[in-house]
């Protein structure tokens, strides 16, 4: 496991990568390269699959790419994106770094690495293309950004909480009970956390949706429930913020979706 760690005013986040098997799931983050590109290089790697395209995962698949001749692999919605500039604004520059372009090519629903079958799980809802990985022969599931943390507060403009929700489902779905998380690391008990999570969104949504209905605009539903200022959504420009959590619920309920 690799790990590295930003901190900006106040707000900390630790970034994993992992190797199994020969396999190496997302590659931290190019602010964090000096503590990851070390680690990349004394590795042997077969392949490299990524969860998702955001910068704090894809940050050194360049490097990977042109250095160590290593090819990546990831859902085919964000690939042509990925093979330009990273196109993100200014905070997660500073962030996270400026990523390189990269080329990837497209997952199907399994793949092979040196002694195990791997399930290719879609996981949208943080991302577009976002993806789990289960290695049907230790039963251990990598959920990229899926888990984070149980009690979620803020969320970006474009997440969607039912979608996760969906997401959440899906993978329980399968035989699993440890869980590696890009940001939360080992899990040792992740079917439990993952539980965890589930029902605190579920019981989220329900709330939400109750407040709506009896009339409650968006605004006053995010301060009833979401009463503290999180300095992420001051210096993201509202990019982060808890009233997104509260507009996909109901977004979602509107459209009839």
């Amino acid at each position: 496991m690799g790990n590295g760690r930003v901190a900006f005013r106040g707000f900390k986040m630790n970034v994993h990568c992992f190797l199994t098997d020969g396999v190496l799931i997302d590659t931290g983050a190019k602010s964090l390269e000096k503590y990851f590109v070390p680690y990349l290089n004394q590795l042997d790697i077969d392949q490299v699959v990524l969860t998702h395209f955001h910068e704090d995962h894809t940050g050194n698949a360049a490097h990977l790419q042109e250095k160590l001749q290593v090819p990546l692999y990831m859902e085919k919605t964000m690939i042509e994106y990925c093979r330009g500039k990273g196109d993100y604004p200014l905070y997660r520059q500073l962030f996270w770094g400026k990523r390189k372009p990269f080329r990837a090519s497209p997952l199907s629903d399994t793949f092979q690495s040196a002694n195990a079958t791997w399930n290719v799980i879609n996981t949208p809802g943080h991302a577009i293309d976002h993806l789990a990985f289960l290695n049907k022969e230790t039963g251990q599931l990598f959920t990229g950004d899926l888990y984070c943390q149980v009690r979620t507060k803020v969320a970006l403009r474009e997440e969607s909480i039912p979608v996760i929700i969906e997401s959440l489902e899906r993978v329980l779905s399968y035989d699993f009970d440890e869980v590696f998380c890009s940001h939360a690391g080992f899990l040792s008990d992740g079917r439990k956390a993952l539980n965890r999570k589930l029902d605190y969104l579920s019981g989220l949504q329900g709330n939400i949706l109750k407040l709506y209905e009896e009339g409650k605009p968006p605004e006053e539903i995010k301060n009833a429930l979401f009463p503290k200022n999180y300095p992420i959504t001051i210096f993201s420009a509202g990019e982060w913020d808890s009233i997104h959590i509260v507009n996909s619920i109901i977004e979602q309920r509107t459209s009839g979706a």
